[in-house]
């Protein structure tokens, strides 16, 4: 169990009061935190907040409340963008009002047709969305734009918007809970669903229309951390989470958070997580190769409800090399390198009830 994270550090953050207003900088990666509306006759003011995670500062943007998310939930997040979801009339739409750098008056809003759950799935529940790129502008080529949400269940839905008056359904060949998560790869161009236990990967191309049957590969691993056989029983006892994260270079990862439960106390339920990181080495007759490992170099990986994600931690200063960072059941930062947990705190300058919204945000440029 030595090469595990097993040392707590000092809270990263605590009580800070500094805030800034973005600027010319890159701002991110960072968590939306919420907005504050004020009404006004000239429509509803409001000020978005986000938690910078490189400089751990608080970051305002006065925007324009758009009247379309008035009533609307966010429950997804994918390349910045979020998917609002309204609650009185089911409309679904994707807007990039997260975004400090987007319109302050008049943010870009993109809607979805209408979820139509299949007879044996659900839309009422979202696991996530993944997207294949960023929206295009109208006018270029929206073909290679595509938008998959998975649902909690079986079904799987994608669409190419502005293009498509409906999904394509999809009834996945196993159940998905809450933290069963779809991604997209730009390099396979194709989409990805773990099955549960984490030793299959489900996948499906661009061309999902014409060919909605999965493709399977079967993950394998190697080199597992030596740990006492005590340790690993105790970790088949811990609440997981599997994640297929894809580096900007084209390098996948395989990320088991392993957390253990706490009903004692209810305001922090988790203990101290376990993090183990697999690297995808080769793929032979559908089968991916994977390898465990405790260097990922430069990078930093992201994972929350929203679509993972990984950075060069050197391209944003502040950020730390070969570290994992958490949000959902944990608010945290996983350092590879020193075996070390750090914990994140909101800033001073925060309501003091914020809804529950665990999505990291890719970093930003104006």
């Amino acid at each position: 169990m030595s090469r595990l994270l097993s040392k707590l550090s000092p809270l990263i953050h605590k009580n800070s009061r500094s805030i800034r207003s973005f600027s010319s900088s890159t701002t991110g990666p960072c968590v939306s935190i919420c907005t504050i509306m004020e009404p006004s006759p000239d429509g509803n003011l409001g000020q978005l907040l986000l938690f910078n995670i490189p400089d751990l500062k608080l970051v305002t943007a006065d925007k324009t409340y758009p009247d379309e998310l008035y009533d609307a939930q966010l429950v997804g997040a994918s390349h910045g963008w979020g998917l609002f979801s309204n609650r009185t009339n089911r409309s679904v739409l994707i807007s990039d009002y997260l975004n400090p750098y987007a319109s302050k008056s008049k943010p870009k809003m993109i809607h979805l047709p209408f979820f139509t759950p299949m007879y044996s799935g659900q839309t009422e529940v979202v696991c996530n969305v993944a997207m294949s790129c960023s929206p295009p502008d109208q006018d270029d080529n929206q073909e290679d734009w595509v938008v998959g949400i998975k649902f909690l269940g079986r079904q799987l839905s994608l669409c190419r918007p502005r293009r498509d008056l409906r999904w394509t359904n999809i009834l996945t060949p196993f159940e998905s809970w809450e933290i069963s998560k779809l991604m997209y790869s730009k390099k396979d161009q194709r989409f990805y669903l773990l099955a549960p236990g984490g030793n299959y990967l489900c996948s499906w191309d661009l061309n999902f229309k014409e060919d909605k049957k999965p493709k399977f590969h079967e993950l394998v691993l190697h080199d597992l951390p030596n740990m006492p056989r005590s340790h690993s029983k105790l970790l088949d006892s811990f609440s997981r989470e599997d994640h297929w994260v894809e580096s900007p270079s084209g390098e996948s990862f395989l990320v088991k958070w392993y957390c253990e439960y706490s009903p004692e106390n209810t305001s922090n339920w988790c203990k101290s997580p376990t993090v183990l990181v697999f690297r995808e080495e080769e793929t032979k007759d559908g089968r991916k190769n994977m390898r465990y490992t405790d260097d990922i170099g430069d990078l930093c990986i992201f994972i929350s409800k929203g679509e993972d994600f990984c950075v060069k931690a050197s391209s944003h200063p502040g950020l730390q090399p070969n570290s994992i960072c958490l949000h959902g059941r944990l608010f945290v930062i996983l350092n590879l390198t020193k075996r070390t947990l750090g914990c994140y705190e909101y800033p001073q300058g925060i309501p003091k009830r914020i809804p529950y919204l665990p999505y990291w945000l890719p970093p930003f440029s104006p």
